[in-house]
């Protein structure tokens, strides 16, 4: 597996560091960005090779992934699009940005497969959902599940409107996450706890809270009961959430990212 990395930020370092703990070879991944100290930051920790430009080399790989930002997706695509040899999978990690335009920006390149990772990849515990386009077939699918798969867990999806909610679920998902780590903090503090008793707590909770979750073939709901005595403190916490709109807020502000993904695709989209 050969795979060329457009953009050295944060995800692709995770990919990169991820795929060289999987035996990926460092010889075997690139990584293309403008910014020198990018380039020189990801040769120094991976020992892979860089460059400032897409060029002619690409055509060796076989994927090119897309680290960008969204905003800089029609261009950077253009640029890419004389250096693709068709047999190449192209994978985008981008918020928002659709298949059939990137395909568009890419001379009708038939081989993309559109992802959205999160942030806990950084720690190879991240969570990704998948779509491809019709030109590609099992072994790029495979390549695809490969590359991503070396963060964390993968899900593919038929449907590729599923993507903006996957965006909004696990891409969004662990800004919520820390939201509320942060108000168990603030309560905590509130309480007469310093702020590194409040931290402990708060964090070993919800990693606790979450591996029993993934553990138990209990559904979130029952563990919940489980927990919950009644006329009791946690009955008191619920009730309280409960009456503030808690669930139904979270609720909406996940819907509120998936129809942001949408509107980011038409708007990108016209470029």
């Amino acid at each position: 597996m050969k795979i060329a990395f457009i953009g050295g930020g944060n995800m692709a370092a995770a990919l990169i560091g991820g795929l060289i703990r999987k035996g990926v070879p460092a010889a075997n991944l690139y990584a293309v960005d403008p910014n020198e100290d990018a380039r020189k930051r990801t040769s120094e920790q991976f020992g892979v090779r860089t460059g400032a430009s897409a060029d002619t080399a690409l055509a060796q790989y076989d994927a090119v992934l897309l680290a960008v930002k969204p905003q800089v997706a029609k261009a950077v695509a253009e640029g890419l699009a004389p250096h693709l040899a068709p047999h190449q999978v192209v994978i985008s990690i981008m918020a928002g940005i659709r298949i059939a335009d990137l395909s568009r920006w890419l001379n009708g390149h038939a081989r993309v497969v559109r992802t959205m990772p999160n942030t806990p990849a950084l720690i190879g515990m991240g969570a990704t959902g998948l779509v491809a386009s019709e030109g590609v077939d099992a072994t790029g699918r495979q390549l695809a599940s490969d590359a991503l798969g070396a963060v964390g867990q993968t899900v593919w999806f038929d449907d590729e409107a599923k993507i903006d909610a996957v965006t909004a679920i696990s891409g969004s998902g662990p800004a919520y996450v820390f939201y509320f780590i942060e108000a168990l903090e603030e309560a905590a503090r509130q309480l007469g706890m310093d702020e590194q008793q409040s931290r402990a707590l708060a964090v070993a909770t919800f990693t606790g809270a979450a591996q029993l979750a993934l553990q138990s073939n209990e559904s979130p709901a029952v563990l919940r009961e489980r927990v919950t005595s009644k006329g009791g403190t946690t009955a008191a916490a619920l009730t309280s959430f409960a009456d503030s709109g808690v669930k139904d807020a979270i609720v909406r502000g996940a819907l509120a990212a998936d129809a942001r993904a949408k509107e980011m695709g038409e708007e990108f989209g016209k470029q």
